[in-house]
């Protein structure tokens, strides 16, 4: 008996058990057939994905796999191309300079000495006062040298009588050669006496080597100076004046002597020289070359001491003036900046800072003509491909704008 005839039966056994007629099983035939329909169905829909994506049109025989794969071609809708700003800039030629910090001396400051010792007997002027050049400072009390003097003079021409008539008396044969020589001695040396005497005469008065500003008087009217070389003053020159700074030996090949330069004062005030000293040795301690930049003054009105900061140029470069805010860094940390090709895609350029000013920085490492990322840097990768929008940076628009899409 075969299985067919095994099922039939029971099933119409069940069929009379339940009071049913035979007549459902031609229905139930049917219910099963259209669920294997529906299940086949379900299959090729689910492996085609045509049911509701047409097969796209293919563009030199090529079909576009974006617009085949239906999660990609959605996600491209949802992100579409990133537009940035971007500003064209090219390289110039500038002149690299460097701003170490140092003071201002005197180009000249002397410090006058008392030649003699003896007593201050008038302080002539007060500190801080203008002199010229042999204007009386301090007059000391000759004491008993007037005296003295009288007496060496006395002397000198008492030996010039001697000589005189030393000669005479050897013209006549009546004295030697040696007696002539003798008496022409004693009178040199009466001489030379009343020379030095003169010289500490004059010395009790101390003038003003130079022209300038009194800027000490250790001494007042009664001290004793009691040895010649005692300072009683000392005169500067501020018409002319000296910024002295400390150059690093990595930049000291690169100034000139002879070249302009910058100073810029503690009141603001940029005042031009020209670099009149580069040391040839370095300071042992800080491994570091004196440099000074010599500047007129006329007015005086640089005071000696106060803070500088010097402005050198150093050699001439190839570079860009970009604002600082366009700086970025890559996944490694390097500090660059980001451009776009002509092909649209980001570019990422390691940068170096050559020097910088109040409007802007000067680096090297971009191309000689590069459109850089002005708005929407921050949003973009390197190798990606953008949209680029030439124009000045528009306030009015932020960068998230821009790059969904909202600028023009």
């Amino acid at each position: 008996m075969s299985p067919k005839d095994n099922f039939e039966p029971s099933l119409d056994q069940g069929e009379h058990a339940s009071g049913q007629s035979s007549s459902r099983k031609p229905l139930l035939q049917t219910s099963h057939k259209m669920a294997i329909a529906i299940a086949v169905l379900a299959v090729m829909w689910m492996v085609s994905g045509r049911f509701t994506n047409p097969e796209p049109a293919a563009v030199n025989g090529v079909t576009p796999v974006d617009a085949v794969d239906g999660p990609a071609s959605a996600q491209a809708e949802d992100n579409p191309q990133t537009r940035v700003r971007v500003s064209t800039v090219t390289s110039e030629e500038h002149v690299r300079k460097i701003a170490i910090l140092g003071r201002i001396e005197a180009d000249k400051a002397v410090s006058v000495r008392a030649e003699i010792p003896g007593r201050i007997a008038e302080v002539v002027v007060q500190r801080g006062a203008r002199v010229e050049a042999g204007d009386v400072l301090v007059k000391m009390d000759p004491e008993n040298l007037p005296a003295l003097l009288a007496e060496a003079r006395a002397r000198l021409e008492q030996r010039k009588i001697a000589y005189e008539s030393a000669q005479k008396l050897s013209k006549g044969g009546y004295s030697s050669q040696l007696n002539v020589a003798q008496a022409k001695a004693d009178m040199e040396a009466a001489r030379a006496q009343v020379s030095g005497m003169q010289r500490d005469m004059d010395n009790t008065t101390i003038t003003a080597p130079l022209a300038g500003v009194v800027d000490d008087l250790p001494v007042e009217a009664g001290d004793f100076i009691d040895k010649a070389g005692a300072i009683v003053a000392r005169v500067i020159d501020l018409t002319r004046m000296n910024a002295v700074g400390e150059v690093v030996e990595h930049d000291i090949g690169y100034i000139d002597l002879g070249g302009e330069a910058q100073v810029r004062l503690p009141d603001e005030r940029m005042v031009s020289g020209r670099v009149s000293f580069i040391a040839k040795s370095s300071t042992a301690l800080t491994r570091t070359f004196r440099v000074e930049v010599t500047m007129d003054v006329p007015d005086g009105s640089v005071p000696e001491g106060v803070t500088a900061e010097l402005h050198l140029p150093l050699e001439r470069v190839v570079a860009h003036k970009i604002s600082p805010a366009l700086l970025t860094l890559n996944d490694e940390g390097a500090v660059g900046v980001k451009t776009v090709n002509d092909q649209g895609v980001v570019e990422f350029h390691p940068v170096e800072m050559v020097s910088d000013a109040t409007d802007g920085i000067w680096l090297t490492g971009l191309p000689q003509q590069a459109r850089i990322i002005t708005v929407g840097q921050e949003f973009v990768a390197e190798g990606q491909t953008v949209i680029p929008v030439e124009g000045e940076l528009n306030t009015q628009k932020s960068a998230t704008g821009l790059v969904n899409g909202e600028g023009n």
